[in-house]
């Protein structure tokens, strides 16, 4: 992401609605670190279990959010106070915390229902947990979109240095090259498009498209997605996208590496780590998940619910990620006000 859409913090306008995500991982960790470097410039409500972030403060040796002068909280907080305090422990899995983390969501697309928040910062959930608490969903995007009726979502990682726009999401790679259809990419390269000009303000954005195999197929001598449905999708996308420039296939190292170079404003990847490594080498800190194609703005650290490491070290968990995903969820938001 090149300095121009660099989050800031004009957020005098702009509710942010905060769920800790799953209450046994570093969810609460992370958002209560976040809570104490933002709470005095950011209208927050946050949607979780008081008795949660309470044992968070204690994990991380810091006084307890609502313990400040007179009761009062800098934040506002609804409390569902679904977590059991019997043998409460970080770092444990299962159905208690997914049951959770989904009543946690439940209350938040209420309230963004209600236009009581403008928009959703989510902290990691754990897709095991929810599965064992009877969910069908796969995460935050796939729940999101059902919920608010929204069939043409897509996911777009990004940091300071790289922008990506996801096709398939959490898919086992053997049925990637079966997801990869010239109708379903060129309407995914568009809604690309669509975000990248409403959230962004970028009046004619700049994408290239990754091929699936290695150096794009050679034309075709390594696999043929490029030239069935990659190359067919990236031609009819032209035909539809106004002034925009849209490139490729390319080899993804090469994709990848332009704009790294800022000679493109985004990237299409085909499959999850074809994004996720490259992001995670230049930028994790600040790395953050947006959801494009909601009728709010919905973002999300790029890091997950690491168990392990909110049992042993909780001190040690980082909030760059979800601080980045606070600061870009007010941007686009105060974007898509004004679009």
């Amino acid at each position: 992401m090149n300095s121009k859409n660099t989050p800031t913090l004009k957020s005098s306008t702009i509710r942010v609605g905060l769920t800790i995500g799953d209450p046994y991982g570093i969810g609460p960790i992370v958002a209560l670190k976040a809570l104490r470097v933002l709470g005095g410039s950011v209208r927050f409500t946050v949607i979780g279990d008081s008795f949660v972030l309470d044992r968070a403060a204690k994990a991380i040796n810091v006084k307890s959010p609502f313990a400040s002068p007179g009761g009062h909280p800098i934040f506002d907080f609804v409390d569902l106070r679904n977590v059991k305090k019997n043998k409460f422990s970080f770092g444990r899995t299962g159905f208690e915390g997914g049951k959770a983390c989904l009543e946690y969501l439940d209350a938040a697309t209420g309230m963004l229902s209600g236009k009581n928040i403008d928009c959703l910062v989510t902290c990691p959930i754990s897709k095991e947990a929810i599965r064992l608490a009877g969910s069908k969903f796969t995460g935050h995007t796939e729940y999101l979109a059902d919920r608010f009726g929204k069939k043409d979502t897509a996911m777009m990682l990004l940091n300071r240095k790289l922008n990506f726009s996801l096709f398939t999401r959490h898919l086992p790679i053997k049925r990637v090259s079966r997801e990869i259809t010239c109708l379903k990419l060129r309407d995914h390269i568009l809604n690309t498009l669509t975000g990248l000009r409403q959230l962004f303000f970028m009046d004619n954005p700049r994408v290239v498209v990754c091929g699936l195999n290695p150096h794009a197929s050679d034309n075709g001598l390594i696999g043929d997605e490029e030239l069935k449905a990659i190359a067919p999708a990236v031609a009819e996308s032209r035909k539809r996208c106004g002034r925009a420039v849209i490139e490729g296939p390319f080899a993804a190292d090469a994709a990848i590496s332009m704009a790294a170079k800022n000679e493109f404003d985004c990237v299409i990847a085909l499959y999850h780590d074809q994004a996720l490594i490259p992001l995670k080498l230049t930028g994790f800190d600040s790395g953050v998940n947006l959801t494009l194609g909601l009728p709010f703005v919905r973002t999300s650290p790029l890091h997950g619910t690491a168990f392990g490491l909110a049992s042993s070290n909780p001190a040690a968990a980082e909030a760059g990620s979800l601080i980045s995903s606070i600061k870009l969820a007010i941007k686009c938001a105060l974007n898509l006000k004004k679009a």
